[in-house]
């Protein structure tokens, strides 16, 4: 998890939500090509979402409310492969997290209301578009919604063991 640096005064606050230079020097590369946001209300749960062949790399940020976080790690012979990382991530704070071109991702929102951006390396492209089940058990990921509110695109999503081979990146 990355934070923007926040310049705070009795105004409130002024931050930097991406520079080039900073981040390519903790390893996340540019350029990025699209910018997305989506608005959801307590409890909504969205993804896990990926493309393949057209890879996305995103830096996801949450300008208003927190979200919990999630990235799960689809590269076929990666030695993480299946793994997932999570974490809280708050406006308040400028929280941000890149998830690498190859991972699947979701999150679910905490507060009231979440604004979430996304910062992308590739366009969207919807015939690479492909849903990993969120309640997979084999990930056994511990959302922190009971009753999570999920589209029924998300709640049709294949297990990760029952993507074919060629629909996994490597």
């Amino acid at each position: 998890m990355l934070r923007a640096p926040m310049f705070r005064d009795a105004r409130g606050y002024f931050s930097e939500l991406h520079h080039r230079d900073r981040y390519e020097a903790l390893g996340i590369p540019g350029p990025f090509v699209q910018d997305n946001a989506s608005w959801s209300r307590r409890g909504v749960l969205r993804g896990l979402h990926f493309q393949h062949p057209s890879a996305q790399g995103k830096l996801v940020s949450p300008l208003v409310g927190d979200i919990y976080d999630v990235a799960v790690d689809i590269r076929r012979g990666s030695p993480s492969f299946g793994k997932w990382v999570a974490a809280t991530l708050r406006s308040e704070t400028q929280d941000q997290l890149w998830i690498p071109p190859g991972f699947a991702h979701g999150f679910c929102v905490l507060s009231e209301n979440a604004l979430v951006t996304y910062k992308c390396t590739d366009v969207y492209d919807p015939k690479s578009e492909a849903t990993l089940l969120f309640s997979d058990e084999d990930l056994g990921i511990p959302w922190p919604v009971a009753q999570p509110i999920v589209s029924d695109k998300d709640r049709a999503g294949l297990r990760l063991r029952d993507f074919a081979v060629d629909r996994l990146p490597g």
